[in-house]
């Protein structure tokens, strides 16, 4: 899929000067609900053009944060969309007819398994993961998880992503000249994938850090 996409960047970018940002917010809200659409194809671009000062301000660093937040808000819109459908139909629901738009039982099976293991973190952790991480927030409205903490631990791994996404295609505008966009995105992607394990073990660290805290506030407040 990603092959086919990267054709019409081009056209799209041609269009990033005034309808940039609409384009990530859309493009990232699509990405994070039911539709394989890969983030790959819309942050590292993003990022690419802001460093070129190519995107609507024209100030390379305003361009870079404002794309980083509106990938964020596009990523929380289609998270907020899974949420809400899969607490209104049921998990039953979703096993049944949740194949004809692009949730196969086998990977809702999955989520569900790993978001009832470990709880509302996933919701967090999993952002990161590839093909899991659209579908972590349905079970987390099947379980009707509280939405203040849903949208606070999905912004905090959804944010993390985009920004690394962002700043990948930002420093590639930085130093490579001459790029094609399709060069940029698999260059961009040959970079996220090489170090996804470190950013992995920095959201393990930083879930470490946050259960220990909870545990002894937790501790004192019981005291």
């Amino acid at each position: 899929m990603l092959e086919a996409l990267v054709g019409h960047i081009e056209t799209i970018v041609a269009l990033a000067p005034v309808w940039g940002f609409l384009f990530i917010f859309l493009f990232m809200a699509v990405e994070s609900s039911f539709v394989p659409f890969p983030s790959e194809i819309v942050m590292i671009p993003a990022g690419f053009l802001a460093a070129r000062a190519e995107l609507t301000c024209g100030i390379p660093v305003l361009d870079l944060a404002i794309a980083i937040a509106v990938g964020l808000a596009g990523s929380l819109a289609g998270a907020y969309f899974n949420y809400v459908v899969a607490q209104k139909l049921g998990l039953p629901f979703l096993q049944k007819y949740g194949k004809y738009f692009f949730v196969k039982p086998e990977a809702l099976e999955r989520a569900s398994e790993i978001f009832n293991r470990y709880g509302d973190m996933t919701t967090f952790v999993c952002r990161l993961i590839p093909v899991i991480r659209q579908l972590i927030s349905l079970p987390a409205g099947i379980a009707k998880m509280p939405l203040g903490r849903f949208t606070f631990f999905t912004g905090l791994g959804a944010g993390i992503w985009t920004a690394v996404l962002a700043i990948v295609g930002w420093s590639l505008g930085r130093s490579a000249a001459g790029l094609s966009y399709a060069d940029l995105i698999k260059e961009g992607k040959k970079v996220v994938d090489r170090d996804l394990v470190w950013i992995l073990l920095g959201c393990a660290v930083l879930v470490a850090v946050y259960c220990l805290v909870t545990r002894l506030v937790m501790g004192k407040k019981r005291a």
